[in-house]
């Protein structure tokens, strides 16, 4: 029969892994009608290639250009791209990250990542859920906080990273965003921190 035709099954898997920018985890593929049995056949072809393990990606596929971020949302997928990280994406800090800062709710497992290294940070409840957006890199959806919740957040863990990033990130925010001092606000309400940015606001915006 056709459908048993490895060549067709392979056709009809490489449309599901284009359909979602060429890079699936191995239950995604699984859930999106992928057998196994197609996925190993397609790697040992050649079609596919493991790029971390448990991630699948098409051997023809243009280069990731943003790959740490890409592999870090689909393999922990109910975490959100956070602090330096969301920082350097909305090109508001000079600061480079090593690490792929990620937020996790409170309560939720921790990821164990060989690639690409990853910094946890727990958040909880409306300081977890509120200001996430969902961005497309490279075709693959990555959460991620917004600017305004990000500068939010940047002030409620600066001793983790540091004040100075916090500030600056704010300067650069006013040079090169639409200043939303209303949706920073009302982060920093959130995040407990409005009496600590208010002055920074006031003084720089």
């Amino acid at each position: 029969m056709k459908t048993n035709d490895p060549h067709n099954r392979f056709a009809k898997a490489e449309a599901i892994f284009r359909r979602h920018g060429g890079l699936l985890r191995t239950m995604e593929a699984i859930r999106l009608g992928v057998h196994p049995e197609v996925l190993y056949g397609m790697r040992d072809a050649g079609v596919l290639e493991l790029v971390r393990r448990g991630l699948f990606r098409l051997v023809d596929s243009p280069p990731i250009g943003n790959p740490d971020l890409c592999l870090a949302a689909k393999k922990i997928p109910k975490g959100v791209i956070c602090l330096v990280s969301a920082l350097s994406f909305h090109d508001i800090t000079t600061q480079i990250a090593h690490e792929v800062y990620i937020a996790l709710e409170f309560g939720s497992r921790t990821p164990s990542l060989d690639r690409p290294p990853v910094r946890v940070f727990r958040f909880k409840g409306p300081a977890f859920n509120q200001g996430i957006e969902v961005r497309e890199i490279d075709r693959i959806p990555v959460r991620i906080y917004s600017p305004e919740k990000t500068l939010a957040d940047c002030f409620k863990h600066r001793n983790k990273i540091g004040l100075d990033v916090a500030i600056e990130a704010l300067k650069l925010y006013k040079a090169r965003k639409p200043v939303r001092v209303d949706l920073i606000l009302r982060y920093a309400r959130i995040c407990r921190v409005e009496k600590i940015i208010r002055p920074y606001l006031e003084g720089i915006l």
